[in-house]
């Protein structure tokens, strides 16, 4: 089922998630339904206050390297309770965008690599670093689940220089607040 997006502006974007304590029927399907509205969205992530619920998971495509060695989106992966840590002192650059900010690309500032551990749809507990790309979506979406949105990381100077930008998707997704 494709699930209501929250859009910048609604409160719960800017809520702390709650930590899943148990891994129900209604987790799994909630998951599978994020991952059907992040693909039909054209997104690459999408964490549960995005759809309105304040719990710690988010759903993203891997990223693999096609035969040239451009990206292309590999399978859907559930990330439950993830925690981050280590990030490297080396940093890069990329244009990031958010489904809850429409036509807002950025260029965002983040560590290469991150260390992460959660927790599966099975239950297990999975870690490892991450770097590039996935480490970018990662870190991303889990920015979400500390009610911290992209555009947090810039400067004042530039915030400030996308205020009216800020402004319009405001008013333009006003009546879609719940």
């Amino acid at each position: 089922m494709i699930l209501k997006l929250c859009y910048y502006n609604n409160p719960i974007l800017r809520k702390k998630a709650e930590k899943i304590t148990e891994i129900t029927a209604e987790i799994k399907q909630l998951a599978e339904d994020m991952i059907e509205t992040m693909d039909v969205s054209n997104g690459v992530g999408l964490a549960a206050p995005q759809v309105g619920k304040s719990i710690a998971m988010f759903v993203m495509r891997e990223d693999n390297y096609d035969e040239k060695g451009e990206l292309v989106l590999g399978d859907a992966k559930v990330f439950i309770n993830p925690k981050l840590s280590n990030p490297s002192k080396t940093t890069n650059f990329l244009n990031e965008g958010c489904l809850s900010l429409p036509g807002l690309h950025l260029e965002i500032e983040r560590p290469d690599t991150v260390h992460i551990e959660a927790q599966g749809l099975d239950g297990k507990l999975f870690k490892g670093e991450v770097k590039d790309y996935f480490a970018r979506v990662i870190m991303h979406e889990n920015d979400h689940l500390n009610g911290v949105l992209f555009f947090d990381r810039l400067s004042k100077k530039e915030k400030n220089e996308i205020l009216p930008i800020l402004k319009k998707i405001k008013e333009k997704y006003a009546k879609l607040l719940d």
